[in-house]
């Protein structure tokens, strides 16, 4: 008698979204965010999954092209209530789009911001931080309650640098993108300890002061608060691009789905920050940046990483974690 081998069953939608779910549990999530599976047949097969921070139509081109089954992205394509996902509206015609081409879509959000390892546990290895412990943990009560969760990572830096230093060192080592990085406070302040949050986040400034930290590093830091956090006394701040904080988890997330499900998967470096242009503004000390442009030399203008007068080289747009 002959046997003949079963295949083996084919990674499905279904098979994605319940590992996922394992790491970063749906019920971990803000209670105003939308994660899970937003499109997708749970039986379809899944061999190559494309990980990106925005689904815009970018990022979508980019995951066609590459024959993407499905697509796990960070920030919700559809976070607020719609009436309408007709093609001619921007976010209807993305939706349209990936149902023809039979693409899933799941989005991990403030459920994978908490987890650990998480957004910003990928993010404080970019600076090689040590003795991790989170910013803010979640509330009594919350799902998400849990040994090295919550919001942000606090930890040692390497070895001390002052706050310019710090700063040119994180324009390095994160994503490039065309903002940079900017920082407030006394650029000769010594840093050692070092509080990350990808994303959005001055609504944890009081986190970062009560920590007792010497600089907080996060994005879409705002004029107001930020002037009064230092006016009291709060620890630096580095104000790097949204994107280029939550960039660094796509490493983390293809790595745990290659290796818990054998799909093959892609990492968008795309850069889908919204600000595409930067100028360092002149000083006494260090005339404009200039590069050259066709036709000419554009003063002001965004320098090379080499520019001396560009201190701090080019080294995510999500909405706020609490609305309002």
């Amino acid at each position: 008698m002959s046997t003949t081998a079963t295949p083996p069953q084919p990674t499905t939608v279904a098979d994605v979204v319940a590992a996922l779910a394992r790491r970063y549990p749906t019920t971990w999530a803000e209670d105003w965010d939308r994660v899970g599976l937003v499109l997708g047949e749970p039986t379809a097969p899944v061999r190559r999954v494309a990980c990106v921070v925005d689904v815009v139509p970018e990022t979508v081109s980019e995951a066609l092209a590459a024959g993407a089954d499905m697509i796990v992205a960070h920030h919700p394509l559809l976070l607020r209530g719609v009436s309408s996902v007709a093609p001619t509206t921007f976010k209807g015609r993305i939706v349209h789009d990936l149902i023809k081409a039979d693409v899933a879509l799941y989005v991990a959000h403030t459920n994978a911001d908490v987890a650990d390892p998480g957004v910003s546990d990928a993010l404080a290895a970019r600076f090689g931080l040590t003795g991790l412990r989170p910013l803010h943990p979640p509330a009594p009560g919350s799902p998400a309650v849990g040994a090295g969760r919550g919001i942000g990572r606090i930890g040692e830096l390497p070895r001390p640098m002052t706050l310019a230093e710090l700063t040119r060192y994180a324009a390095a080592v994160l994503p490039p993108t065309a903002w940079g990085v900017r920082a407030a406070g006394d650029p000769g302040r010594m840093v050692r300890t070092l509080a990350v949050s990808g994303g959005s986040g001055d609504a944890f400034l009081g986190a970062a002061t009560a920590a007792g930290v010497d600089a907080y590093l996060t994005s879409d830091l705002r004029h107001h608060p930020a002037g009064e956090h230092l006016a009291a006394g709060g620890p630096a701040l580095l104000d790097a691009a949204h994107w280029a904080t939550e960039r660094p988890w796509l490493d983390d997330l293809a790595a745990a789905l290659r290796a818990e499900l054998g799909v093959e998967t892609i990492v968008s470096d795309l850069d889908t920050d919204p600000w595409t242009v930067h100028a360092a503004a002149p000083t006494a000390a260090a005339p404009a940046a200039t590069r050259t442009v066709p036709g000419g030399t554009a003063p002001g203008t965004a320098a090379d990483p080499a520019d001396p007068a560009d201190p701090a080289p080019a080294a995510d747009d999500k909405e706020p974690r609490r609305e309002g």
